[in-house]
């Protein structure tokens, strides 16, 4: 949870998966902003106190070690013909997702999808401007 206002739907969702024993993360806020409020409650109830990207993805790796859940470096192998492909037009240099569309003749919509699969995946990271580079 990143904003909340005191009595907002998500907050709602957030409590209810709290008391299902789910994990739930919170980035807290100034005891002056408003949107703030939800968040600093969770943190109360017992969310996740977020100050980083490592305080998740700590987290995560526990539960992952716990729940033999499968991680992103186990992943790897499951690209599809698709995805490689994506993958081989993803340069180590900035590549725009205008020129990713255009060579792969697929829709923004899929070419989106799947490059979220391949950032999430550790294969390419964006980058300012709506391009990505290729790490490995």
């Amino acid at each position: 949870m990143v904003e909340a206002a005191k009595q907002s739907g998500s907050l709602i969702t957030a409590r209810m998966a709290l008391e299902q024993n789910r994990e739930v993360f919170a980035i807290p806020g100034s005891i002056h902003n408003p949107l703030a409020r939800g968040c600093n409650a969770l943190i109360r109830e017992g969310a996740k106190l977020v100050e980083t990207t490592q305080d998740i993805l700590e987290e995560l790796s526990q539960y992952n070690q716990q729940d033999e859940i499968f991680s992103p470096l186990t992943m790897q192998s499951t690209l599809d013909l698709e995805q490689q492909t994506l993958l081989n037009l993803v340069m180590f240099s900035p590549t725009s997702i205008d020129t990713l569309v255009e060579n792969a003749n697929e829709s923004v919509e899929v070419i989106s999808s799947m490059l979220l699969i391949l950032e999430l995946q550790g294969y390419i990271e964006a980058t300012p401007g709506g391009s990505y580079t290729r790490i490995k």
